[in-house]
């Protein structure tokens, strides 16, 4: 609600984020960008490779998977473009951060060889330890979040979709990713730093500040105030 860290906004615009992630951890952690600008180019230069992903650059959750040709409907793209990039992010939810970044669309490739959607890791990382890792599976069909601690032991919590009783295997690279988040969340109280594993390799998402802008709670009730007094003073 009051955090004015000046670094939050840059931190926040996914194609700035990259840069900043790439000279901390190196180019090899960062999904390389396609394309990037303040609008779609003309028709006849929209030649990116299938399948690929649409974002913007100054909110979350605006994404647009292209899979095949059969996804290009570039009337309904444009439209939903041009909403992004008309609308400010957060506004009404006081995510202060994403007011002070400049609107832009950008073109990622698919994280994977197939046009599938890799499991999640999301660190929560406080005053620059990671404390819980949450892995969403499924987002877009059948979604399931599982809570694990840095040892990989399953934690009894309940977020913004059910888990079940399956658990899920730690990824091959978890030194790495628990290494890299702490190093990005060092200089923070919190941040929540989101990884993809392609390959056995670590895959930079995004840095979130306000996870589900902060108004989705956890189960059981006293984890809300268990987070809380995780954060430093």
């Amino acid at each position: 609600m009051f955090d004015r860290d000046p670094r939050l906004p840059e931190l926040s615009d996914k194609i700035l984020a990259k840069e900043h992630v790439a000279n901390v951890l190196g180019t090899e952690w960062v999904v390389p960008t396609i394309w990037h600008g303040t609008s779609l180019p003309i028709l006849s230069e929209r030649t990116w490779p299938v399948p690929y992903v649409l974002k913007a650059s100054h909110g979350c959750g605006w994404n647009l998977f292209i899979r095949t040709h059969d996804d290009e409907d570039w009337a309904k793209i444009e439209r939903t473009a041009e909403l992004w990039l008309a609308t400010t992010f957060g506004a009404a939810t006081h995510e202060w951060a994403y007011s002070g970044i400049q609107p832009r669309l950008l073109v990622e490739p698919y994280l994977d060889e197939i046009a599938t959607t890799p499991d999640d890791y999301k660190l929560f990382v406080f005053g620059g330890k990671v404390v819980y890792i949450q892995v969403d599976t499924c987002r877009f069909k059948n979604h399931r979040q599982y809570f694990y601690d840095r040892q990989w032991k399953r934690q009894e919590m309940e977020h913004a979709a059910p888990g079940s009783d399956d658990d899920v295997p730690p990824p091959q690279c978890l030194e790495q990713m628990i290494w890299g988040a702490e190093t990005l969340g060092a200089t923070f109280p919190f941040v929540r730093v989101d990884l993809y594993e392609i390959k056995g390799t670590p895959r930079f998402g995004e840095l979130t500040f306000y996870p589900n802008a902060a108004r989705v709670g956890f189960k059981p009730r006293h984890l809300d105030a268990d987070l809380g007094r995780l954060w430093p003073s």
